[in-house]
């Protein structure tokens, strides 16, 4: 076997393997002396068929599979022993890559294009300075964080007047052109409507001050315009039944559902941090502000990360790829999308992956290795966040361990909790490494800079 490897610009490479007949050779006596054992052919007894018989049926795709087998591992140890940097898959040249007879014997030779990753070095020192921007826990976040924690522990009640975003319950009555209710006309019991969601101006009016009792006449087309999904199911009707309905309805209000957010009170301290472990609203404030400020920092950390990518993008300077062969690699993993979707994505595509090439130099640089323990933590991160957002910041952690032992058991989540292992020591490797610029911002003020990043 002889493996050619040239590579003058650095990263085009073109690797040459030639396979003789004496590198498949053994393997493929050996294999067709397995299939002569089991062979069952008319006339022969088992394991007695003449190894003529068997090499005219089988020796030509078992070759092919032998021949496959050396190719694919002798070129990716040869890539493995020589530290080559490949990008993508390895794909065969179209200009010299000729045609192989396979049911002869060699040699084979075979031409691969590889697409080879640039030579360049990101590095990071107390020399560079990057922003970071420290979250202010104020006032207005702690606030909006009570609202919602209201809101997950507040219910409905019964109002004697609409107003907000109250639900009218009544009995709705198709009206004739004289005002009268239409004999044999439309009518829904127990409709429901919310006032605060009618688009048509002079019929929302019609509704204000409502009152159990009530009688309002109104027009559901002129109330939702264009709109004839939300007439139908007001109506409890097929979107094409009301099409060409212009009556007016009367709506008698029978009760009006109003929703009232808990009070800020001990069963709510109780029921969102657990029993007894916050006494009064001063500590219910402390206790969320200590809650937040963790999730502050991730979103500050995120933005560091990737202000240290467009830092470093633009300290690394162009990089050059192999732009052709890459765009043939993405076509070959994309082959039923086509070129259209190469030409239109290939640039984000590009600058990925020179981030991630810089990205890895990072982690090497940085000794970034990721424990079983660091996919737990993250997994656990992850779950507790979506508790969270239900209001249940008191899981236990032996409820919290279970959840990720579950999730890790999943091979699809694997990959993402890898990559945010990475992403939490690497961010945290980073801020001892540059000289940090602090910066104290509102929620407010931030989110406007993530947007506009």
């Amino acid at each position: 076997m002889n493996i050619q490897f040239e590579c003058a610009d650095k990263i085009n490479g073109l690797m040459t393997i030639t396979i003789e007949q004496a590198d498949y050779q053994a393997e493929v006596e050996k294999k067709l002396k397995d299939y002569r054992k089991k062979a069952q052919m008319p006339g022969f007894r088992p394991g007695m068929v003449p190894m003529g018989l068997i090499k005219k049926q089988y020796g030509t795709a078992v070759k092919v599979d032998e021949v496959n087998r050396i190719l694919g591992e002798k070129l990716y140890e040869y890539i493995r022993e020589n530290k080559i940097q490949m990008l993508g898959e390895p794909l065969p040249n179209e200009e010299k890559q000729q045609p192989q007879d396979l049911q002869g014997d060699g040699p084979f030779e075979f031409v691969f294009d590889i697409a080879v990753a640039p030579e360049f070095t990101a590095e990071l020192s107390a020399k560079d300075k990057i922003e970071y921007y420290d979250i202010k826990v104020d006032d207005k976040i702690i606030d909006d964080q009570v609202q919602m924690f209201q809101s997950q522990a507040g219910e409905f009640v019964d109002a004697q007047e609409w107003s907000g975003n109250d639900t009218l319950k009544g009995d709705l009555r198709q009206l004739d052109a004289s005002g009268n209710t239409l004999e044999g006309g439309i009518e829904v019991a127990d409709a429901q409507v919310m006032p605060s969601y009618i688009t048509g101006e002079d019929e929302k009016k019609k509704f204000d001050g409502a009152k159990p009792g009530d009688i309002i006449i109104f027009n559901p087309k002129k109330a939702y315009p264009e709109n004839d999904a939300e007439v139908a199911g007001l109506m409890k009707m097929k979107k094409e039944e009301v099409a060409e309905l212009t009556s007016d309805f009367s709506f008698q209000v029978t009760s009006i559902r109003h929703f009232q957010p808990h009070a800020v009170d001990q069963e709510l301290f109780d029921r969102i941090f657990g029993e007894g472990n916050v006494k009064d609203e001063a500590e219910f404030r402390q206790k969320i502000a200590d809650g937040i400020k963790p999730q502050l920092q991730a979103n500050s950390d995120f933005k560091f990360l990737r202000d240290v990518r467009t830092y470093l993008e633009k300290k690394v300077g162009d990089i050059q790829f192999p732009e052709a062969l890459l765009k043939r690699v993405m076509l070959n993993n994309n082959k039923d999308k086509g070129e259209e979707f190469v030409e239109k994505n290939f640039k984000a595509s590009i600058d990925e992956l020179k981030w991630h090439l810089i990205k890895e130099q990072l982690v090497t640089a940085n000794n970034i290795k990721v424990e079983d323990d660091d996919l737990k933590q993250v997994a656990k991160g992850a779950i507790r966040q979506q508790f969270a957002q239900y209001g249940m910041n008191n899981v236990p952690d032996d409820v919290l361990e279970n959840y990720a032992d579950e999730q890790l058991k999943k091979r699809e989540n694997i990959e993402s909790f890898v990559e945010r292992a990475i992403d939490i020591k690497l961010m945290q490797a980073l801020k001892q490494v540059v000289k940090l610029t602090n910066k104290e911002v509102s929620l407010d003020d931030f989110n406007k800079m993530m947007q506009e990043a």
